[in-house]
């Protein structure tokens, strides 16, 4: 075990507190017990910084923290596309997505769906949904999460994923959402300084002592390949990041789906006590966006320098974390430990809240609100067991998992962005059309797929998202049934943003710009 016995007091102290803040926040007042929505939209009560704090909590995982640093080794700066556009996207979800969401009440995407559209259109996505987010996504978090484990401790990969898994359903499986969302502010705290504090160890000793500065600047000198922000045809990773495609082409499409359609990221703001807090929360999780290369991308690029024969780039964050001193180790330890178990908290709650309110409760009517709460926690159970199974078949074989979750999900997002863009700003879209793009997207990125493989994916479903966009007005136009009698009321919702909301989104676009502008 690579742990000193200060290392595990440090991460032992964290679960204790952890647990300890979870149980009292999701006490029920006396007389009262929760609801669905206590449960699944903590009671409609999240102050902006919770909200802010759990989107950015929910988000970097596994996935994140161990695969985009494994592609920071790879690939370099250039993997830092995703969380820098992030920003800018988060910022439009606010502005334009969020009004409709919460002016209709909606306790999940689908809900919006069969209000918008049908209840076809609404079941079809809330099966896949709860496939992707049990079979990709927490599959991801566990098996990335247990191999960060087992580099740093030595914890057999099954043992580390059973730990998650109980450690998650300790502290959110019977606060739900609430829990989630209020000890996500320590998840957060944790997850930034102890990132910093990894990235500012890594390029002292790069520097032999001399300063992070000096670090950086030597790290620049000796792999300048990896600072190169927009990749060239001839970059042996053009694949997955083609060039100017990162800020014009498909990778939008990718984070509109991601921030602005994604349950388990947009319920932390349908939490929120309104529209402005919510607003708030997102623009306070924006700039924590343009931080999270620092503190999950350039540990990967230091292990080029420090660890530059790695067996695969998904051990780069481990083997960094392994040269940390003792009793500091422990902490970024349990930042890491943090952000998985936050996500993984979040994922099971937003697979309870679907099957739940828009399966379970459809078939099974007159249900009370106590036996759906009950329903949410059974699936929040199965979906974490289901995933544990499923992890090693399913990713026990890639180099860079960030990079193949990225690939699978881009065969669908293409036709699940144009579905919610029509249904909110296309009175006329119908939902025919929604069903067209939605299946068509998935017939159509296999194709290209097999057809043109040389075709970058971020290219394709930017194409994918084209074509798709075009199927459903043709279809729209060819039904020819004029406004749709579930149309969203454009003119009732408040589009307008505070003064606040209106600097920060020109500080993250001017941030957004410089860094462009210096790595380019």
């Amino acid at each position: 075990m690579n742990l000193s016995t200060i290392d595990i007091s440090v991460f032992v102290l964290y679960v204790v507190v952890l647990l300890a803040i979870a149980y009292k926040v999701s006490k029920d007042d006396k007389g009262h017990e929760k609801n669905t929505n206590d449960y699944f939209l903590a009671g409609n009560s999240l102050p902006w910084w919770a909200v802010g704090a759990s989107l950015i909590a929910a988000n970097i995982s596994a996935e994140q923290i161990i695969g985009m640093s494994g592609s920071g080794y790879a690939i370099g700066l250039a993997i830092a596309s995703y969380e820098w556009m992030a920003a800018i996207t988060l910022i439009i979800v606010g502005k334009y997505f969020l009004p409709v969401f919460l002016k209709r009440g909606i306790f999940t995407m689908p809900q919006f769906l069969e209000q918008r559209f049908d209840h076809r259109v609404k079941t079809i996505l809330a099966i896949f949904w709860i496939g992707v987010y049990v079979l990709v996504n927490l599959t991801a978090i566990l098996w990335l999460g247990a191999l960060a484990i087992n580099t740093i401790t030595g914890v057999d990969m099954v043992y580390g994923m059973i730990f998650l898994g109980l450690f998650s359903v300790a502290y959110s499986l019977y606060g739900g959402l609430k829990a989630v969302a209020y000890t996500d502010i320590i998840q957060v705290v944790l997850l930034v300084f102890g990132g910093l504090f990894l990235s500012y160890v890594s390029l002292d000793l790069i520097s032999n002592g001399q300063g992070i500065i000096e670090g950086f600047s030597i790290l620049m000198d000796k792999a300048p390949e990896k600072f190169d922000m927009i990749l060239s045809e001839d970059n042996p990773h053009y694949m997955s990041l083609p060039g100017i495609s990162v800020l014009v082409g498909g990778m939008w499409v990718m984070n509109l789906s991601y921030w602005g359609f994604n349950q388990y990221i947009i319920q932390r703001t349908l939490a929120s006590k309104n529209l402005k807090e919510g607003q708030k929360g997102i623009a306070f999780a924006a700039f924590l966006k343009l931080l999270m290369p620092v503190i999950v991308v350039l540990p990967g690029i230091a292990a080029v320098v420090l660890s530059p024969d790695l067996e695969r780039p998904d051990m780069a964050y481990p083997t960094m974390m392994n040269l940390m001193p003792v009793g500091l180790k422990g902490l970024v330890f349990a930042a890491l430990v943090a952000a998985i178990v936050s996500s993984l908290a979040s994922m099971t709650n937003s697979i309870a809240t679907i099957f739940t309110m828009d399966l379970y409760a459809h078939y099974r009517t007159g249900k009370s609100q106590q036996h759906l709460v009950k329903v949410g926690r059974i699936v929040s159970l199965g979906g974490l067991v289901i995933a544990m199974i499923a992890a090693k078949p399913l990713l026990g074989q890639f180099d860079q998992a960030f990079q193949y979750i990225q690939e699978f999900t881009g065969f669908f997002t293409p036709g699940i962005v144009v579905l919610f863009l029509l249904g909110m700003f296309w009175p006329k879209t119908t939902a025919n059309a929604g069903i067209a793009a939605a299946l068509g997207s998935a017939v159509l990125s296999f194709a290209f797929k097999i057809g043109l493989p040389e075709l970058p994916f971020m290219d394709r479903v930017g194409l994918v998202f084209l074509l798709c966009l075009a199927l459903a007005i043709v279809v729209t136009l060819l039904e020819n049934k004029g406004r749709h009698e579930n149309a969203v009321e454009l003119g009732d919702i408040a589009f307008g943003t505070t003064r606040s909301y209106n600097i920060s989104t020109v500080a993250v676009s001017l941030i957004l710009v410089s860094f462009y502008a210096a790595w380019w």
